[in-house]
């Protein structure tokens, strides 16, 4: 069964029998079943990765499935990783497929990643990429990193020495997290539904490569691919990061720091409420509702509110006043960088407060 189900690997020359194995004895684990983890799992998978690992603790959402091609309608509400392994199964039932409902974090990061060959970077947030960039590091282990953008993706292979002997990873590239306005997520600027599916599948090629040995692998290289023009480009990643560069020194540093805060900014100014929290709060008069999201997206909070969109907030910021804020978006994220975007540059002294999982959180809430 598994010489038919692989016999077209087998016949390439420079791979056959002997990479077919190598992928069979690998250990890959893929942070994110979202947009970018749906093909690269899916490709993995039939490609005949020995153990599968994914982490993902969001939920299907109907407007992922535009992209996400793992899901369909039933699946709405599910956990992604437990889906995406379910229907892996299917697919391959010769190969091992693990999967945690969880958000990966600095304290449980090293349990997570530890025992994997490769770890495949399909995130779509800051925090999760400086921590899989640092522990994959301190763990010498190879990290594949990709991101899209619209119309944009990029791709590159990190922890993997070169002929020199030198590895770059992506503080390389980015040595601190951007502005949390300059870096907004597809909720708001939009993503072509093909393009992570492109951006994954070249992410999973550069995996067999790395695994088998075959071909150019980027190494200290970015590529970047624009859909619009059929454009790509690849870049030397520069070979030694800016001298100021933060680097977690010990596993021990790397579990106590506080990447969300870092990466996003939240601290003590700003503090996360559940949708319960958010009921017993709402009807204060001290309390403004500040609705980050599109004027067109449902459903609408029914409370008396402020709406401005995120791209909108930095004109808008002079209009929010109040002695309580809480910033609500579709999900938790976009409120979450409104949060931050007021805290470092409104007037100091209001509570600052973001509905953690958003309208979808408050709908489930309200519903039960």
């Amino acid at each position: 069964m598994q010489i038919e189900r692989y016999s077209r690997h087998y016949a390439l020359p420079g791979f056959g029998e002997s990479g077919q194995q190598k992928l069979q004895d690998a250990r890959v684990l893929v942070v994110g079943a979202g947009g970018l983890g749906c093909p690269v799992l899916q490709y993995l998978a039939a490609a005949g990765v020995g153990i599968l690992g994914i982490i993902d603790h969001d939920c299907v959402d109907l407007s992922n499935l535009h992209r996400q091609v793992l899901y369909e309608t039933k699946d709405i509400g599910q956990a992604k990783a437990k889906v995406a392994a379910d229907k892996l199964r299917r697919q391959n039932p010769d190969i091992e497929i693990f999967y945690w409902v969880e958000q990966l974090h600095s304290e449980n990061v090293v349990d997570l990643i530890g025992s994997y060959d490769l770890i495949m970077d399909c995130t779509d947030n800051f925090t999760a990429r400086y921590l899989l960039c640092d522990a994959c590091r301190l763990l010498d282990i190879p990290l594949i990193f990709a991101a899209i953008y619209q119309y944009e993706g990029q791709l590159a292979v990190f922890n993997v020495a070169d002929k020199d002997g030198i590895k770059t990873d992506y503080r390389h590239l980015f040595p601190t997290p951007p502005d949390p306005l300059e870096a907004p997520d597809c909720n708001l600027t939009g993503v072509l539904g093909v393009l992570p599916g492109m951006i994954g599948v070249l992410q999973a090629t550069e995996a067999i490569k790395l695994l088998t040995g075959i071909g150019v692998v980027l190494i200290n290289k970015l590529m970047t691919v624009n859909m619009l023009d059929n454009s790509s480009y690849t870049f030397d990643i520069p070979k030694q990061a800016p001298k100021d560069t933060f680097y977690p020194q010990t596993l021990s540093e790397l579990r106590a720091f506080d990447y969300r805060a870092y990466c996003t900014g939240e601290n003590m100014g700003i503090q996360a409420i559940d949708a319960a929290e958010f009921v017993a709060m709402a009807p204060s008069s001290d309390c403004v509702l500040v609705d980050v999201r599109n004027p067109d997206e449902l459903p609408r909070l029914s409370q008396t509110h402020l709406s401005i969109p995120l791209a909108t907030l930095a004109a808008q910021i002079k209009n929010i006043a109040g002695k309580r804020i809480i910033f609500i978006c579709q999900s938790g994220k976009r409120s979450l960088i409104a949060a931050q975007y007021f805290y470092e540059h409104a007037d100091v002294g209001p509570q600052i407060f973001h509905l953690d999982g958003g309208m979808i959180a408050l709908e489930n809430y309200l519903n039960d």
